[in-house]
């Protein structure tokens, strides 16, 4: 027996998330996403699985499935000078009882793969190409129309359209928008060079060079810079900038700006922003996940643990509260303050990348360790 009907808006990792959570809880449930296809909705190149994103995803069916085609670390990872020399070890955090690895990456279509399969699986429907135009909420469910001209009447709505939701404007009193946090990040596919079994942050005099292990044979480069905001680069001129700011760096960093970075068209370049609303995260019927209330810059890899983490918390809300007010008055309660922290620490990574010399006292390592031993508290 159907506890009810539920449109997700949105069918990025956050939406397929909760659309197995809900189906696992009973719920009838549709996701509906703008974009065309199932793959057009990845961006990026690799993620960062950190020990809680792989608990959420075993809560809902699907971290044997990321391990199997992923690289597990048997710790978080490194910090190296410019020069490639070992600053600290950044030991990372275990989940006590759990076998679970301390981080494991992917692709990102690997990912969203899992996701859809499993999804379609539990019995959760996907249309493509197609969103909301209106929601009208009501005391007996939320009138929808779309894109395509059809229309219904759903129980609940959950927003998991992003950063940039059009969903947030029926919840929040006030107009808000991601900030710029004055970085950018240019990331890039390479192949695994041995060291990579792990996260290896390598600073710079002007930015910190990145690598993430996402399978046997792959990883991940990424470099975080100063970016002034709304400055274009030409997508034909990606390596060339690229290579001109990693020129300081040895070690590691210098070995992959060498041997790997000649194709301007496979660099990935995004701006960092963040944004965290305050509650409540839902107003009625309508709800919100994931980027559209806690947008997350990458410096701790929790953008995507947090939405998978949102779908599983609001799924045990809804299980355990005949009343869907209540049920969101604790989802929102039990995720805001652990949001707040990521958002919030992310971003002092960020500033403190961006300007060493106006933080000297900053501890980037023994934050990211804070941080990751605080998510491996129960949800």
């Amino acid at each position: 027996m159907s506890r009810g009907s539920v449109l997700i808006v949105g069918g990025g990792i956050g939406g397929l998330s909760t659309a197995i959570a809900l189906r696992n809880a009973e719920y009838d449930v549709n996701v509906v996403e703008l974009h065309e296809d199932l793959h057009s909705s990845v961006y990026g190149v690799g993620i960062i699985q950190p020990v809680n994103a792989l608990r959420a995803l075993d809560a809902i069916g699907c971290a044997e499935a990321c391990l199997a085609v992923g690289y597990s670390t048997t710790a978080w990872g490194q910090m190296l000078d410019v020069d490639g020399k070992l600053i600290r070890e950044m030991p990372g955090a275990r989940i006590p009882g759990s076998d679970l690895p301390p981080m494991n990456g992917l692709t990102r279509p690997q990912l969203h793969k899992i996701l859809t399969d499993r999804a379609l699986d539990a019995g959760a429907t996907i249309e493509y190409g197609k969103t909301f135009t209106t929601l009208t909420d009501g005391p007996k469910g939320v009138e929808v129309t779309y894109t395509d001209g059809t229309h219904n009447t759903v129980d609940l709505v959950v927003g998991a359209d992003g950063v940039y939701s059009k969903v947030r404007r029926y919840v929040l009193s006030e107009d808000l928008q991601p900030v710029y946090l004055g970085q950018s990040a240019f990331r890039l596919n390479i192949p695994r060079e041995p060291e990579i079994d792990r996260i290896i942050l390598q600073h710079g005099p002007e930015g910190l060079a990145g690598f993430v292990p996402i399978g046997p044979d792959l990883a991940y480069l990424f470099y975080n810079t100063t970016w002034e905001e709304g400055r274009r680069l030409d997508q034909d001129k990606m390596a060339d900038e690229l290579r001109r700011r990693l020129a300081p760096f040895g070690g590691l960093a210098g070995r992959v700006r060498d041997k790997y970075i000649d194709d301007p068209s496979r660099i990935v370049f995004r701006p960092e922003e963040w944004l965290i609303a305050p509650a409540p995260w839902h107003n009625g019927r309508i709800v919100l996940i994931g980027d559209a209330v806690h947008a997350v810059t990458p410096h701790l890899g929790q953008g995507a643990a947090q939405a998978i983490e949102d779908g599983v918390v609001l799924a045990e809300c809804l299980s355990s509260h005949g009343d869907h007010d209540q049920a969101f008055q604790e989802y929102t309660e039990r995720r805001h303050e652990r949001c707040k922290l990521i958002v919030e620490s992310s971003v002092a990574i960020g500033e403190y990348e961006m300007d060493p010399a106006g933080h000297p006292d900053f501890d980037h390592a023994g934050l990211t360790q804070h941080v990751l031993e605080s998510m491996v508290q129960p949800i």
